[in-house]
């Protein structure tokens, strides 16, 4: 039985090869016929509009995929480069900032160095700018050997004003521009002085400039340091600079005249300063007070010759003033 199903099996398998076999023949006889040719020309050339445009299709589709794909990439490209440009800006602007505060700090170092001054380098931690004052605060204080009445000046010798109150750690500085700053100033140019005081606007007011002296806009003005009588020294140093003229109002029926200066320290962003710690103004010590070197002056206590000639500063006595009698009427 089993003899019997694989002969039967095998008797299909020969017929279906033979049949296949001959369809090939066939087939091959007459692809190799000049009519079939034809006909498969003809196939080919009307469908060859539907070819091609299947074939844009796939490539559109092909193309869109790559566009997208392209897309993304360079999305991805231009998130990582503009991460890294801020990256750069942040490093740019920091890199400025370090530099400009080198040029200020270098500034600062060339004052202090070519300065006939002690002074303690301080930084500006505070700022008040009211309708009423106009002060900063400062990071040393008495520790520091910062006192009241110390002069601030900024990089260029500018003056910026004076410490008016010292804690421990911490000092006030007033400045120019407060109300109640005044400072003795004088032109470069003629050496004419005149009264600078401060007002809230930050520009600075000379006045009682003697109308004789000529002004003109771009004047320097530096501190006078004039020493009055008996030894009382300027609160500020001499040739500290104050600022530049801006503008002058003078009237020709007046005998002085009055200047607007613009600060020589922007004092509205002041970061480092210089302090002057060994310039004291107004009076001197005893010991650096003169005294009348006259044998009844009150300033000589035991009389003359108490200390040898030269070792105690004098000042002399100021003659008498004498007032003119009035002419006797004649008979």
């Amino acid at each position: 039985m089993t003899a019997l199903l694989a002969t039967k099996v095998a008797r299909r398998r020969g017929i279906v090869f033979t049949m296949l076999l001959s369809a090939t023949l066939v087939m091959m006889a007459f692809s190799s016929s000049p009519a079939v040719r034809d006909l498969q020309k003809g196939v080919t050339f009307a469908f060859s509009p539907f070819q091609r445009a299947l074939d844009e299709f796939a490539g559109g589709i092909s193309s869109a995929f790559a566009a997208l794909a392209e897309i993304d990439r360079l999305r991805s490209d231009n998130a990582t480069l503009r991460e890294e440009n801020e990256r750069l800006t942040i490093d740019s602007a920091r890199l400025e900032e370090i530099r400009r505060e080198n040029d200020v700090l270098t500034g600062l170092l060339q004052l202090r160095a070519g300065f006939d001054h002690t002074t303690v380098a301080v930084t500006v931690i505070g700022r008040e700018s009211s309708e009423f004052r106009r002060v900063v605060t400062i990071d040393k204080g008495a520790r520091a050997g910062l006192s009241e009445g110390d002069v601030v000046v900024a990089a260029g010798g500018a003056l910026v004003g004076r410490v008016t109150a010292v804690g421990p750690t911490q000092a006030t500085v007033t400045l120019l521009t407060d109300t109640e700053s005044t400072v003795v100033g004088q032109l470069i140019s003629n050496a004419a002085t005149g009264e600078v005081v401060g007002q809230l606007g930050g520009v600075l007011i000379m006045g009682k400039i003697d109308s004789s002296e000529k002004i003109v806009p771009g004047d320097e003005v530096v501190t006078a340091g004039i020493e009055l009588a008996g030894g009382i020294r300027s609160p500020y140093p001499k040739g500290l600079l104050i600022g530049q003229v801006v503008d002058v109002v003078a009237d020709a029926n007046d005998v002085v005249q009055t200047a607007f200066l613009e600060p020589a320290a922007q004092l509205d962003k002041l970061e480092y300063l210089l302090v002057i710690t060994d310039y004291k103004g107004g009076l001197p010590s005893p010991e650096e007070q003169p005294i009348d070197c006259t044998p009844t002056g009150p300033g000589r206590g035991n009389g003359p010759g108490t200390l040898p000639e030269g070792e105690q500063p004098c000042i002399s006595s100021p003659a008498p003033s004498v007032s003119p009698r009035p002419a006797s009427p004649r008979p």
